[in-house]
């Protein structure tokens, strides 16, 4: 006979609706929403499901099906599948998720790995999925459906083990290190401007600007974000971060200086937000600045598409601004340019960096802080700089038979 529940399945007590001693599965599709999407009630329905675990803020909604059914299970024979986004098998949902499953003594029997799912809904884009089914009791077989396109239909693997990140490995899980595993130079975030796009210049500004005042020069400089790294386009902006207090009254004197600065001064000052309208006090500045100060850097877009093989990566001395769409890493030279660029960081990268819809997230704390990097001998390591170099001399030379090539044209598929 029917059985029909009509309630909150994160609020309410499953077993009131069927004992868990009379189930075999539990299957569904609980409904995809990201972390930043939640209502005030989704949100309370989802931290009284993650009651123990300490960072659930960041995972998106239909993770909480997940736990709920890891904590039903216990100590039953029920296997669970569930069809979920597949955000919750990449960066830093996965430890937030799975660990605390896993530390339940649950393991994934089987799993099928991204696909597209379309719906009839109009307008609706289409969702790539996984679907994941896991329990307590050991499987003799486990079986992981590879789709080698998106829309193919899937390929069955047996594997001796599937892994959060749906993959034949052991259950080990990544998460966030604020400091690199291995003596290597940090890495970090871009210069954020929170400006309103007052310090920021296009060419034809530019030139404006320094044809009726050419004393200002000092103070303009080349600025690049992921994009005009990766797509070309000229950017400067105001950097005033070495400049005095003389130096800025002189500025001021400069009437598109000044209505540049004081724009910058009144967003900040209409902010909801307490820290930016602090930021108000020095409207000449970035909002936040880690600009080295001196030599040169390695630039890493935050974002790159997921049809490349390589994520681009370049060097820029100081003189060049880097926004909070790249990372840094200041003091690399060759050999760290070398391995980031190499096939193996970038199977690396893949399997535990985060996507924003399908496209990477070259992420410090999770990709770069967690890379094992490999143990060199001098020759090695002299090898791979020669690589390296032959890497950015291929570049170049495209550059050199046409200037208007760009990075996304050397790294297209």
């Amino acid at each position: 006979h029917a059985n029909i529940h009509h309630a909150n399945a994160l609020t309410i007590d499953w077993g009131e609706v069927v004992n868990a001693t009379q189930l075999n599965y539990i299957i569904g599709n609980p409904p995809f929403l990201g972390k930043n999407f939640r209502s005030k009630e989704q949100s309370d329905a989802q931290q009284s499901v993650f009651f123990d675990v300490k960072n659930w803020k960041s995972l998106d909604f239909v993770a909480s099906w997940f736990y709920k059914a890891a904590l039903f299970i216990e100590n039953t024979v029920i296997d669970v599948a569930f069809v979920s986004t597949n955000s919750i098998t990449m960066g830093e949902q996965v430890s937030a998720l799975w660990q605390p499953i896993l530390d339940r003594g649950i393991t994934l029997h089987f799993a099928h790995r991204t696909f597209s799912w379309h719906n009839d809904a109009k307008g609706k884009a289409a969702v790539h999925c996984v679907i994941i089914g896991f329990g307590q009791q050991a499987q003799a077989s486990k079986w992981l459906f590879d789709y080698p396109n998106l829309k193919a239909a899937p390929i069955a693997i047996k594997v001796g083990n599937i892994n959060p990140y749906l993959i034949d490995a052991p259950d080990v899980v990544v998460t966030n290190r604020t400091k690199p595993l291995s003596s290597i130079p940090a890495m970090d975030y871009g210069n954020k401007p929170v400006d309103g796009g007052f310090l920021f210049l296009t060419a034809v500004e530019r030139t404006e600007l320094l044809t009726n005042n050419p004393e200002v020069t000092p103070w303009i400089r080349p600025v690049l974000g992921a994009r005009e790294f990766l797509n070309g386009g000229e950017r400067y902006c105001l950097w005033l971060a070495d400049s005095s207090a003389k130096q800025r009254r002189e500025l001021m004197q400069t009437p598109e200086i000044k209505r540049r600065i004081e724009g910058v001064r009144d967003m900040r000052l209409a902010s909801t937000k307490k820290q930016t309208r602090e930021l108000a006090e020095s409207a000449w500045l970035f909002g936040e600045i880690r600009h080295p100060e001196t030599g040169a850097y390695i630039l890493v877009p935050r974002v790159s598409s997921e049809r490349r093989p390589y994520v681009p990566m370049g060097f820029f001395d100081n003189e060049t601004i880097a926004t909070d769409a790249t990372q840094m890493i200041p003091n690399a030279g060759l050999y760290e340019f070398g391995i980031l660029t190499s096939q193996l960081h970038m199977d690396w990268m893949r399997t535990v960096a985060g996507r924003l819809k399908s496209d990477y997230r070259y992420s410090a704390k999770l990709v770069y802080n967690n890379f094992p990097w490999p143990k060199v001998t001098d020759t090695q390591r002299q090898h791979i700089e020669t690589l390296a170099q032959a890497v950015l001399d291929a570049r170049q030379q495209e550059v050199d038979k046409d200037a208007s090539t760009t990075l996304a044209d050397l790294y297209d598929p």
